[in-house]
């Protein structure tokens, strides 16, 4: 059962990450039809592998990576597909590797953010970029009211989806766990 365990883990957690970042990329959208399993899977993987304890780590996970998107979510800042794919990752990874995950996966977005917003400025100028990124909601023309941002529009201003900087950080925290021992893997905290 412990041989089994890590191979579970890696071939979910991988998978899982792949799949939603590809759709999220592809679609800015994550259908529960990917999140709904995992959550579910993350729940029987904590049972089955760690009992009471695995079950505690998997809630207190949920609680704060689920907890902290959802507040991200009620304020416009992250999507609800975003919430749901922490959610589910979070069942699998505890506490510990969420908020793990959590800060190295905001740190990525706050670079990659920065740097183009940077390039924006470089190669469209100060007006236009405040014109693509910002929903201002003004009216075009005098008299006009202002219009509902649509869906689209929404997508257009958006700089990056979120799955991609939760996988990269997933990844990383893995590739650094096995190689260098630290963190301790999500299992071992048990």
């Amino acid at each position: 059962m412990d041989q089994i365990q890590p191979v579970v883990f890696l071939v979910a957690v991988i998978g899982y990450t792949v799949m939603t970042t590809f759709w999220d990329q592809k679609y800015y959208k994550i259908p529960n039809k990917l999140t709904l399993p995992m959550f579910f899977a993350g729940w029987i993987y904590q049972g089955v592998f760690d009992q009471f304890s695995g079950l505690a780590a998997g809630g207190l996970g949920f609680l704060m990576g689920f907890g902290i998107f959802f507040l991200l979510w009620m304020i416009g800042s992250a999507g609800g597909g975003d919430t749901k794919l922490f959610g589910a990752l979070s069942v699998w990874m505890g506490f510990k590797w969420s908020l793990y995950i959590l800060i190295i996966s905001t740190f990525i977005i706050i670079l990659v953010t920065i740097c183009i917003m940077i390039a924006n400025f470089l190669t469209i100028g100060p007006k236009q970029m405040k014109k693509k990124l910002l929903a201002t909601g003004k009216p075009t023309k005098p008299g006009e009211k202002p219009s509902a941002e649509t869906i689209q529009q929404r997508k257009d201003r958006r700089i990056m989806a979120y799955a991609l900087p939760i996988a990269f950080a997933t990844w990383g925290l893995l590739i650094m766990a096995y190689t260098v021992g630290w963190p301790p893997l999500p299992w071992t905290l048990i």
